[in-house]
């Protein structure tokens, strides 16, 4: 991980950010979405303070993490839904982790008192992510969605901040 920095995320990203994102769909664990979406749809849906990018001594790319509001209401303004995704070649070098450590660093100092994310449980490695960084299993939900014609459950996951209270 040395070789690794962590910086916000630009619109300069945005081709690296997509193209790693779609290889994330393609892979068949990641979401139930199939296609990337525009840079426009991306940027109007993440949080801009909360969203970032993993590079390599080279300034290539490797992974993104980045957060949604859950709910438009005050009241949830403290909870937030993160995606992590990272090209396929630099899985297993820590890329994951080192993003998902500066998102909750860049949540807590916001005041963000929730991360939650929904995975897939057939990801084990994003599962053991997870939960290797305090998140907790809150429950499953069940043949929630269809994806490529099966139905397909979805582990919710959540970190509450120890130190926002």
């Amino acid at each position: 991980m040395a070789d690794l920095t962590v910086r916000p995320m630009t619109e300069a990203d945005a081709e690296r950010v997509l193209a790693i994102y779609q290889a994330g769909l393609d892979a068949g664990n990641a979401s139930f979405e199939i296609t990337a979406p525009t840079w426009t749809a991306f940027d109007a849906a993440r949080l801009t303070g909360h969203r970032f990018v993993a590079i390599d001594r080279d300034g290539t790319v490797l992974g993104w993490i980045a957060v949604s509001p859950t709910s438009t209401r005050a009241v949830y303004a403290g909870v937030v839904e993160h995606s992590v995704y990272v090209d396929p070649a630099a899985q297993g070098r820590g890329v994951a982790r080192l993003l998902l450590d500066a998102l909750i660093t860049s949540t807590e100092a916001a005041g963000i008192w929730t991360i939650q994310s929904g995975v897939f449980p057939e990801n084990t490695a994003s599962m053991a992510l997870h939960q290797r960084a305090g998140f907790r299993v809150i429950g499953v939900r069940e043949r929630v969605g269809r994806h490529h014609d099966r139905w397909r459950d979805v582990v919710l996951l959540e970190r509450r901040s120890p130190t926002i209270t």
